[in-house]
């Protein structure tokens, strides 16, 4: 480390973020998760023994990724390098993989290597370091806020361990908070104390995610610090809400996020529940969604849950879609709730939906069967020569004539479509 290095470090522990501040440096400051990390897990058993496979850390912003990374290279006494797969590409891969090389076959030490947002390295940068894991030249440590099934390629998967990491607790992020007030790298010289109630709403509006906590109370205490240094200051709930304009809502217009909400909103329109639907649909409105996304599952809804129990919730989903692209946002948001509580008071039947798949299912079963001779249009006199329609019962003729929509779900699988009169 140079004099410049050092200086530099000594800068950064006075100016890093909280967070990074009071980042844990070992399992025993670790707080949380404990089924992936706690004394008896399997992690930390494998960890004892000096050993630790190549995993994914998969969770939401804010749960310890990069901390426990950290954490199990120190524990294994193994070389760390960390890459953002935003920013770093094949060459530095490389570079690394030649120094795990070098760091085994002279030292006989192995390396970890972080990569974190691993879900957006693309294929080729995915199969670089595929070999590498597999003879054990170097430990893979991903964190991902992505569905790996979805993100990461099936080769490198199947040689990863997944472990889930979910939001902390409010007990987790409670203990976190008093912990930064309390370390001497964190808020500790300031003599900084919070308010129960403040406390409460710190917990509430950081949704477990512990920078959001951090970040949050750090700029709070630089706010409303008495400029006398040895002063004791209690932060209280009003102060940490004139710093916090609005909660921040974790979403991902491209990503997990995205599915899952849409799909908690579909199933409280399934299930004919208004509040939750509005509920769900003021979290994508909030987040930013693509409203005309929202109406097109709309539509779909309207024939496929609703369908002929009310014609009319197809039109109404579909003059949602249409006032959208008038309108947009935010006033659209009127229409949006209009259609959504419309949706979800509305009678359901799927009968649409089970009548095509049962009709598609027929047509797998009985395969590419010739049109019956009377159902076949006889345009020329060669089609009349060769018994096109003959026989055809034109059913508006017949008296007593009834249409059978009522007749739904139909059971039509392996119903002979080509040997009735019709």
């Amino acid at each position: 480390m140079t004099l410049f290095d050092n200086n530099r470090k000594n800068q950064l522990d006075e100016i890093a973020p909280l967070a990074a501040r009071v980042r844990p440096k070992n399992f025993q400051e670790f707080i949380g998760h404990e089924n992936v990390v706690g004394e008896s897990s399997a992690l930390r058993q494998t960890i004892k023994k000096g050993k630790i496979p190549s995993i994914i850390l998969w969770g939401p912003p804010g749960t310890g990724k990069t901390t426990l990374a950290n954490i199990i290279a120190c524990e294994i006494d193994a070389s760390f390098y960390k890459l953002n797969a935003i920013g770093s590409g094949v060459t530095e891969i490389r570079e690394i993989i030649s120094k795990a090389k070098t760091n085994l076959g002279m030292n006989n030490k192995r390396s970890i290597i972080f990569i974190d947002e691993i879900h957006r390295f693309n294929k080729s940068q995915q199969q670089e370091i595929l070999s590498h894991i597999e003879d054990g030249t170097i430990i893979l440590i991903g964190a991902t806020t992505e569905n790996p099934s979805f993100e990461i390629v099936s080769q490198l998967l199947s040689r990863l361990t997944v472990i889930v990491l979910k939001n902390l607790t409010p007990k987790d992020i409670k203990s976190i908070i008093l912990a930064s007030i309390q370390n001497k790298n964190g808020l500790g010289k300031q003599k900084i104390t919070i308010s129960d109630e403040g406390l409460k709403f710190l917990i509430q509006i950081s949704s477990g995610d512990a920078r959001v906590a951090l970040n949050t109370l750090e700029i709070t205490v630089n706010s409303f610090t008495q400029e006398q240094k040895n002063f004791p200051q209690t932060i209280n709930q009003e102060m940490i809400q004139k710093c916090v304009q609005n909660t921040t809502i974790k979403y991902d217009k491209n990503g997990d996020q995205h599915y899952q909400i849409i799909s908690a909103y579909i199933k409280s329109l399934r299930a004919s529940d208004i509040n939750a639907s509005l509920y769900w649909l003021a979290r994508m409105i909030y987040s930013g969604e693509d409203p005309i996304f929202i109406a097109r599952r709309m539509v779909i809804f309207a024939s496929e849950d609703i369908g002929l129990a009310d014609s009319k919730a197809l039109l109404i989903a579909l003059g949602t879609m249409q006032s959208l692209e008038l309108i947009g946002m935010p006033e659209g948001k009127y229409t949006l709730s209009h259609a959504t509580i419309y949706l979800a008071k509305a009678p359901k039947n799927n009968s649409a939906k089970t009548s095509i798949n049962s009709a598609l299912e027929e047509v797998t079963f009985s395969n590419n069967q010739p049109v019956p001779l009377h159902l076949r249009n006889a345009v020329t006199n060669l089609d009349k020569s060769m018994g096109y329609g003959e026989n055809y019962i034109y059913p508006h003729d017949q008296k007593n004539f009834t249409n059978k929509i009522s007749n739904f779900p139909p059971n039509i699988k392996n119903k002979n479509f080509f040997s009735e009169k019709r």
